[in-house]
C-alpha cells in the first residue's frame, strides 16, 4: 500500500447529502451542521467561504473546488459582508436563523435548493455527513479549509456529477456516492501533489528508503505482532537505528505510530460494519477484546462500543 492509498483509503459515503444551490444576491448560508467534510465547486458566478472567525475570507469561481473539515461552522455567501438569512443545522436541515424551516420554501426541484430558480450562482456541494465515513487519518491529515483553482485534473467528475445530481433515478444515491467519493479523492490526490503541500509527517517519511519501508510494513501487516526489532529486521538496519530515524521523521517512536494506526483501523470497522469486538480486534492486532478496548478508551477517550454509536468524547 503506497502512501496516498493508505490516506485515501477511507472515503465510503452512505446518503451523502448532495444538492445544487442556486442564488441570486445578495445571499448568505450559515453553515452549522457539524459534518466531518465538505466539497463544493461553483459552476457558475462567484462564492465566498468564510471561516467561523471571518479571517481568511476565499473567493471561489466557476471550476474552483473547496474542501471544508468540519465541525467548525463557515459561511457561504455571495460577497463578505452579506448577512446571512438562512442556517443549515445537522442532517442538512434548512432554517432561518430564528429556527423557522425554509427545506420546503427553498425547494427547486431534485437535489436542487435557493433563493431562485434562475439565479446567477450555482454551487454543487457534497456532505459527508457521518465521522465514520472519512477516516481519521484522513480528517487528521486536512487543514480546516482548502481549495484548488479550476485547472485541476477533477474537471470531467465534476461534470458528471453536475449531470447526475438531479436526476432521480433507481440507485442514483449510490452513484452520487460514489461519484463524491471520487471526486474527493481525484481532489486530495491533487492536493497532496502540489509543490509546497504541508503534507502529514508520516506521509513525507514515506519517500524514506528505511523509514518508508517501515511505513509500508506496518500498512501493509497492521495484525502482525510487531516489535521494533523485528520491524528493524524487515528495514534492514539496527534496532536504535530504526527508532531514532523513524521517530526522527514521523515524529512518534515506531510502536506508538502503530498503536495510533491499529485503532484509526478499527475507528472505521466499528463504524463501517458489524463485527464484533472480538474480530476487530483481531484484525487490528489485539489478542482480544479486553486489550483492545483498554487501549481505545485510553487514546480516543470512550469505549468502542461508546464511538461506534455515536457517542463524542468528552
Amino acid at each position: 500500500m503506497d502512501a496516498l492509498a493508505g490516506l485515501l483509503d477511507g472515503p465510503r459515503a452512505r446518503g451523502a447529502f448532495l444538492l445544487r444551490m442556486v442564488m441570486r444576491p445578495p445571499w448568505s448560508v450559515r453553515i452549522e451542521d457539524r459534518a466531518p467534510l465538505c466539497l463544493m465547486s461553483v459552476t457558475r458566478g462567484e462564492v465566498w467561504v468564510l471561516p467561523a472567525g471571518g479571517d481568511g475570507a476565499t473567493l471561489l469561481r466557476p471550476g474552483d473546488i473547496a474542501v471544508v473539515r468540519g465541525p467548525d461552522p463557515y459561511t457561504v455567501a455571495d460577497a463578505p459582508g452579506t448577512v446571512p438569512h438562512a442556517r443549515v443545522g445537522p442532517g442538512g436541515i434548512c432554517t432561518t436563523l430564528h429556527g423557522e424551516p425554509l427545506s420546503e420554501s427553498m425547494q427547486l426541484g431534485v437535489r436542487s435548493w435557493g433563493n431562485a430558480p434562475d439565479g446567477t450562482t450555482t454551487v454543487l456541494v457534497g456532505t459527508y455527513l457521518l465521522d465514520g465515513e472519512i477516516s481519521s487519518r484522513l480528517l487528521d491529515a486536512l487543514p480546516p479549509f482548502l481549495s484548488l483553482p479550476s485547472d485541476s485534473r477533477s474537471g470531467p467528475l465534476l461534470q458528471l456529477l453536475d449531470g447526475e445530481i438531479s436526476r432521480d433515478e433507481p440507485a442514483q444515491s449510490v452513484v452520487l456516492d460514489r461519484l463524491l467519493d471520487l471526486l474527493l479523492i481525484a481532489v486530495l490526490r491533487t492536493w497532496f501533489a502540489r509543490p509546497g503541500a504541508e503534507a502529514p509527517a508520516w506521509y513525507r517519511a514515506m519517500g524514506d528508503p528505511v523509514v518508508g519501508q517501515a511505513l509500508r510494513l506496518l500498512h501493509n501487516g497492521p495484525a502482525h505482532p510487531w516489535t521494533v526489532a523485528s520491524l528493524a529486521a524487515g528495514t534492514g538496519v539496527s534496532r536504535a537505528g530504526l527508532a531514532r530515524r523513524f521517530t526522527e521523521l514521523v515524529g512518534e517512536p515506531p510502536m506508538a505510530y502503530l498503536t495510533g494506526w491499529r485503532l484509526a483501523l478499527a475507528a472505521d470497522l466499528l463504524r463501517e460494519t458489524d463485527a464484533t469486538m472480538e474480530a476487530v480486534a483481531r484484525k487490528v492486532g489485539y489478542s482480544g477484546s479486553f486489550a483492545f478496548s483498554a487501549a481505545f478508551k485510553r487514546v480516543r477517550g470512550l469505549s468502542p462500543q461508546e464511538y461506534r454509536n455515536g457517542k463524542q468524547a468528552c
